[in-house]
């Protein structure tokens, strides 16, 4: 018998060192390899644009770098911008993670009628443009909006009664519409996948609700709630558009205020100076976020959250699902639902003047955008502007996963490596980027030989494709995270490639991902305006410029096809969202 063991032992000790170093040889450069595509393209379509936009900037300052700076940091105008940026930011996480907390139980513990529909409706407002939220609280909430005419007409007043627009409440309200979904995903997802029968075991041990709730249930949730609320508040930090139409003049942000400070007063120097303080707190929210992230998303078994849900059964629940319901209903389905039944109204008032009540529906707007109404040199009709949407977005789908899987990839295989600690966090770098400071980044950048791509129609979806790119990856990192090491480790046993193992194993496993990963893109794409404002050709514009473009334009028409376009969109939007929904695999993902 002895010698048998030691054969067996002689075997195993001659293969081990035959196969360890194999693997350590590989994992290096194919690590490498993954990660040359997306830093690459970060390298040239973000860093370089940031690099000549400040070089750009600060070589006009007489100071240079330090005195930029410095004259932006003891400027009260600027102090007191950056003061109500992280004002307004904290003010705006803390309410959407009151409205979200609570729904995000409901979503992670209950099953319901027209539960799916509520998840995907209520991840619309996410991926809609700047542009179709204003028009559709503006819709709501205006002085012509639905709540007004309903309180003017029964009650005869001569001014609408609700006064909301260009306020701090308008950015709040606009905010959770905006971040509420974030909670409600990272959250509630994460809590669907916990297993119930630990806090019926501190209840069996007795303690009550509330020492449950304490001591076990929002430790367990604590990483997933500390990233949701980074990522809300980074999200708030670098708000421009909300800021700018739902805010009025009166409101500023630092993404505000760069705006402001290059477009009309060609302050470069101090412009490049708040996107450095923008860019460095971002960073540190990106650091910290990423590093959480992986805390949530460990290897885990497939197992369907369905498990662990429950009927509404007492009056009780029922009565807090009723309460839940109707307050994310009313923050979040109901404007979108105003903004579609002005889009059919048969009267829309011009802006500026005293509404009157709309009576009858009509599909006089919708028509009107396949009219032509030529009224500049550049026009361009509805059409093709939905055209270019959906080649951008198809443009936009295509590089966004062919550099989000390999990054993503690279982030699953070792996450405790420090070279991937590094890079996660600059993934998330272009979502905290002004809109305004990556537009002029691109026109200095590449404005000449030998990437000169002013006039090239690529400029749009590579702008798009910066925006999206961090989410594909957000998306596909956690499913590819959670497939088992034994599976690839069996597969290799078996005599199988790296390349064979990524192919039969990895893929068809995370295909359903892949899918999520490309309608989120799609749909981020189609929404995009900040950066397709700037860098978009005046003849091929896409749906949200051309939304801003009869936004702009006096007349009743106008503003009807622009809450025509938005409708479309917005039903756009949906779709994807649906679709999305219908393809997640076991709740596993980030968004």
């Amino acid at each position: 018998m002895d010698p048998g063991l030691d054969g067996d032992s002689i075997t195993l000790k001659t293969a081990r060192p035959t196969t360890r170093p194999g693997i350590r040889r590989t994992a290096i450069p194919s690590s490498l390899l993954l990660w040359i595509l997306p830093l690459a393209f970060l390298g040239i379509f973000y860093f370089f644009p940031m690099l000549e936009i400040m070089r750009a900037s600060f070589s006009r300052g007489e100071a240079g770098l330090v005195g930029a700076l410095a004259a932006a940091l003891t400027s009260p105008s600027t102090l007191s911008v950056i003061a109500f940026t992280f004002y307004q930011a904290a003010l705006s996480t803390i309410l959407s993670l009151l409205i979200g907390l609570p729904g995000a139980y409901l979503l992670a513990r209950y099953d319901f009628r027209g539960k799916s529909a509520l998840r995907a409706l209520t991840a619309v407002p996410f991926v809609l443009p700047t542009l179709v939220v204003a028009a559709a609280f503006n819709a709501l909430l205006g002085p012509s909006g639905w709540l007004n005419l309903a309180l003017m007409e029964p009650f005869s007043l001569s001014e609408p009664p609700i006064r909301i627009m260009n306020t701090l409440a308008a950015i709040l309200l606009a905010h959770v519409f905006y971040n509420t979904t974030i909670v409600l995903r990272l959250v509630g997802d994460f809590w669907a996948r916990l297993d119930p029968t630990v806090e019926e075991a501190a209840r069996v041990l007795g303690a009550n609700r509330f020492q449950t709730a304490r001591l076990v249930t929002f430790p367990l949730l604590s990483p997933a709630i500390i990233a949701a609320t980074l990522l809300v508040f980074l999200f708030n930090f670098t708000s421009f558009g909300v800021i700018l139409i739902l805010g009025g003049p009166r409101f500023a942000t630092i993404e505000v205020e760069i705006y402001y400070q290059t477009v009309s007063l060609f302050n470069l120097p101090l412009a490049a100076a708040l996107a450095l303080i923008q860019l460095a707190c971002t960073l540190a929210l990106a650091v910290v976020y990423t590093r959480l992230s992986r805390r949530v998303t460990r290897p885990l078994a497939v197992r369907s959250p369905r498990q662990n849900l429950r009927k509404l059964r007492t009056w009780r629940e029922r009565l807090g699902a009723g309460i839940l319901l109707t307050v994310l209903f009313a923050l979040l389905i109901m404007p979108l639902a105003a903004l579609a039944l002005r889009s059919v109204s048969r009267i829309t008032p011009e802006r500026g003047q005293r509404a009157a009540p709309a009576r009858g529906l009509t599909l006089d707007f919708y028509r009107a955008l396949s009219e032509s109404h030529p009224d500049s040199l550049f026009y361009a009709p509805p059409t093709e502007a939905i055209s270019n949407s959906l080649e951008y977005a198809a443009v936009t789908v295509v590089l966004a996963l062919a550099l989000g899987l390999p990054a993503a990839w690279a982030l699953a295989r070792d996450r405790r490596s420090r070279w991937d600690t590094a890079i996660d966090p600059i993934i998330m770098l272009p979502l905290g980027t002004s809109a305004v400071t990556l537009g002029l980044g691109f026109i200095l950048a590449l404005s000449r030989p030998p990437l000169d791509l002013r006039a090239s129609p690529w400029l749009v979806p590579l702008a798009h494709t910066l925006v999206a790119f961090p989410f594909v990856v957000r998306i596909l990192t956690p499913s590819l995270h959670s497939i088992q090491p034994r599976l690839r480790e069996a597969a290799a046993v078996m005599g199988a490639s790296p390349l064979r193992v990524r192919r039969h194993i990895d893929l068809p496993l995370v295909g359903r991902a892949l899918l999520v990963a490309a309608a989120f893109a799609f749909t981020i794409s189609l929404g995009e305006f900040g950066a397709t404002a700037l860098v978009a050709r005046p003849e091929n514009p896409t749906v949200p410029v051309l939304i801003f473009r009869f936004l702009s334009q006096p007349g009743a028409l106008n503003y009807g096809q622009a809450l025509a376009l938005s409708t479309i969109l917005m039903a756009v939007t949906a779709a994807g969202i649906l679709a999305i929904e219908r393809l997640r695999v076991a709740d596993i993902g980030e968004f």
